[in-house]
């Protein structure tokens, strides 16, 4: 991990008291459009008795969600520890607690004490990770089927407005800094991992890739 983002600064950005927020969100309202078009995706494609592992995916909601439409297990890897006491909650609330399995690392650097998984999930995580070809190429490796990825689109306005807030991030010594990494490059090195794209879906602010594992 780059000096740019400590584990100082990730603890800010992903607090407790954000932690808190989204629970109290997806309580309400349920998944987000960027997490719920994942979820559809992964539907259509078919969940049943697949396992999931999830890289930085906050209080587990999408992995809550596909655990009912049948996946059989799943795996999540946090950063830090701020999201976990508010995750284990959902899952015990939804009667999931059995089956979701929570570990906090950096996975891009201890990616091999990790079991491989059907389906691997990076959603809204790229951005906030320095070493993109390492994060995506281990994610792309612990795919046994599919990769489902969501990032920023590279659009002049999201540069403008991402490099505004780095600037005001670094004036705050915050030691956390996000990145728009080429989308071209982070479907490459998937790709170099022995994928093949099947999805690009273009949001406003959000680009849902999903590459499949080459028989």
């Amino acid at each position: 991990m780059s000096d740019c983002c400590s584990p100082k600064g990730y603890r800010w950005i992903f607090s407790e008291r954000s932690a808190r927020a989204d629970a109290k969100r997806y309580r309400r309202k349920g998944l987000d459009s960027t997490s719920r078009r994942i979820v559809d995706f992964l539907k259509e494609q078919g969940v049943e008795g697949r396992t999931v592992l999830e890289v930085g995916g906050g209080i587990g909601a999408i992995q809550i969600e596909l655990l009912k439409a049948g996946a059989s297990r799943a795996v999540s890897v946090e950063l830090t520890p701020t999201y976990e006491d508010v995750a284990a909650d959902l899952l015990r609330e939804n009667g999931l607690a059995d089956r979701v399995e929570r570990t906090v690392m950096d996975f891009a650097e201890t990616a091999g004490r990790v079991s491989s998984a059907d389906i691997v999930i990076l959603n809204r995580v790229i951005c906030c990770y320095p070493d993109m070809p390492r994060l995506t190429g281990a994610a792309a490796d612990h795919a046994r089927q599919l990769l489902v990825m969501s990032f920023p689109r590279r659009t002049w306005w999201l540069r403008m407005g991402l490099g505004m807030g780095n600037a005001i991030l670094l004036l705050l010594r915050r030691e956390f800094h996000i990145f728009l990494h080429p989308p071209t490059k982070i479907i490459s090195t998937s790709r170099q991992h022995g994928l093949e794209q099947v999805l690009d879906e273009q949001g406003v602010m959000w680009t849902i890739a999903a590459l499949k594992r080459v028989a």
